[in-house]
């Protein structure tokens, strides 16, 4: 196999040529693809990527994972949809496109190198994949019944990221230290549709450090007036031992309250008869007998079913455990020294009549007390991180809560004077009410750290209007900035904005890099698989 490495030449009219900014980016579009042909083996590999593929073996051998070769490697697409692309494919494979597609971490893995963990069987746990939710975890346990029949490992080495994750102390969520929870402050004004909050943590003693761009995990507790709700539907004392403590604190802080597990539903199953227990059976099988399954957590089984009590131990058994849950960093060790910093969304919703609340959200929005000891670790980050050359320039493309981790960048060029122009697409409802961090972004930008704001409010008027609008506005300067060798950073929700701010980016580089759709198609894959294009996706 021969990969070409050589670096891909920029293709920049310089400032000096007689040109309007216009007609120098169509230009340098010209020029770039006159070339594209004979430059694109060189974009299709970083030399460090490349090179850890051959050595790996993945080039040979058995089949694994590898984002190379998956064409479902797309947090939009739906799992029926991810599974036929891979359908036919070995089973690494396969077991990576039942996972979320996000390559967040959570798991301690991506999720190409979780696949292949469960395949080579140095990973048992099957429930990882927070994001995926019950769909993926049901998907992966049929997919698992064939690993049965699969020799350990094969004889090829794992590829890229196959790894166990770190085993140092505050690495992984294995190995969780405890830091203490310092201060929270508002960000969104009042009229505001959104709860968030500005959180910080206090790291002295914890051993933990971390970069701009890395993620926070956060093992959260059970609201306590949900655990005592449950309780009292159970007909147990709070005092009840289960696992060596009472009831109520394994409720509190071990076990998953949000969507009830087939686990669950099969326990019921057990203890109910007749029509009742059919649809408890129907529910442990992934049907949906009342139309109702994807609102049913563990308390709403309790009330479905209020002729079957299991005894606690039984039901704690049956529950799944609390997962942690990761949010971007949104502060820089170089101007934070010794803190952490995240911006999060508390999560509040109603279905019927009762109001539910986002574990790990309304935990740190409203009841984690100053003082107070969490359990925490930092996730490293899976491919999102400033470029090496300080020099480079930086567009980031951040709505709502999607601006952490470009805080943190910008935090962390101001400290190392990185001389490199840096542009933030920053985006909500309403100017009045959600502009995160207003403050501290436009000293960033009088300081001449922020090169460049781009701004969109959705709801401020006759028509929503999007951070993708805005790019699309400023395309020849954003393709300017391209030619010239930027990063593209997104940050935000995966199945809608990163969607369409994609979408947005190839008909840029169509329009201004002078390409068809399928050649502008191409670029910005080539963007991605050369590091370029980097995303943090939820």
């Amino acid at each position: 196999m021969s990969i070409d490495l050589r670096p891909v030449p920029s293709f920049v009219v310089p400032e000096s040529a007689p040109f309007s900014v216009e007609q120098r980016a169509w230009l340098s579009g010209f020029l770039a693809a006159a070339v594209a042909p004979h430059a694109a083996a060189a974009t299709a590999l970083a030399p460090a990527e490349a090179g850890a593929l051959i050595d790996s073996g993945a080039v040979a051998g058995p089949v694994l994972a590898s984002n190379d070769e998956a064409p479902w490697h797309d947090p939009a697409l739906a799992l029926d949809a991810r599974m036929g692309l891979a359908e036919g494919r070995p089973l690494a494979p396969r077991l990576m496109a039942a996972m979320a597609q996000q390559d967040c971490g959570q798991c301690g893995y991506t999720c190409a190198a979780y696949a292949n963990a469960l395949f080579l069987k140095t990973e048992q746990r099957l429930n990882l994949c927070a994001p995926g939710g019950k769909d993926t975890a049901r998907m992966v346990r049929k997919l698992a019944e064939e690993l049965t029949a699969a020799p350990a490992g094969g004889t090829a080495a794992p590829p890229v990221q196959a790894e166990t994750p770190a085993g140092l102390p505050g690495r992984s969520r294995e190995m969780p230290v405890a830091v203490r929870f310092l201060t929270r402050r508002k960000l969104s004004g009042a009229g505001s549709q959104k709860d968030t909050w500005h959180v910080e943590f206090d790291l002295a003693g914890s051993g933990l450090d971390y970069r701009a761009g890395d993620a926070f995990g956060v093992f959260p507790r059970n609201d306590p007036g949900l655990v005592d709700q449950i309780i009292a539907l159970l007909g147990a004392s709070h005092g009840t031992p289960v696992r060596g403590r009472t009831l109520r604190a394994v409720l509190a802080d071990e076990v998953s309250l949000g969507l009830a597990p087939d686990s669950l539903h099969e326990l019921f199953s057990f203890l109910l008869g007749g029509e009742a227990r059919k649809k408890a059976r129907a529910l442990a099988q992934g049907e949906d007998p009342d139309g109702d399954a994807k609102s049913l957590d563990v308390m709403a089984v309790l009330t479905k079913f209020p002729q079957a009590r299991p005894h606690p131990e039984a039901f704690v058994d049956a529950l799944e455990p609390l997962q942690p849950r990761l949010y971007s960093i949104s502060s820089s060790p170089r101007t934070e020294a010794g803190r952490l910093s995240l911006t999060v969304d508390a999560v509040r919703y109603v279905i019927g009549k009762r109001r539910r609340l986002g574990v790990g959200s309304t935990y740190l929005a409203e009841r984690a007390e100053p003082g107070e000891q969490i359990r925490v670790y930092v996730q490293a980050a899976h491919n999102f991180a400033l470029p090496a050359d300080p020099t480079l320039p930086v567009i980031m493309v951040g709505p709502g809560t999607g601006v952490a981790p470009f805080r943190a960048f910008l935090q962390d060029r101001a400290a190392t004077g990185a001389p490199g122009k840096t542009w933030l697409f920053y985006g909500h409802q309403h100017l009045a009410t959600d502009f995160y961090y207003r403050d501290e972004l436009e000293t960033l930008k009088d300081n001449k750290v922020l090169s460049r704001l781009s701004l969109a409010w959705s709801r401020d008027g006759t028509d929503k209007f999007y951070v993708q609008d805005r790019m699309r506005e400023v395309g020849a300067e954003l393709w300017q900035w391209l030619a010239e060798g930027a990063h593209l950073y997104i940050c935000g929700d995966a199945k809608r904005m990163a969607k369409d701010v994609e979408a947005a980016l190839v008909e840029i580089v169509a329009a201004w890099g002078v390409r068809s759709t399928d050649e502008a198609i191409a670029f910005v894959s080539g963007l991605k698989k050369s590091g370029r294009f980097q995303a943090d996706v939820y």
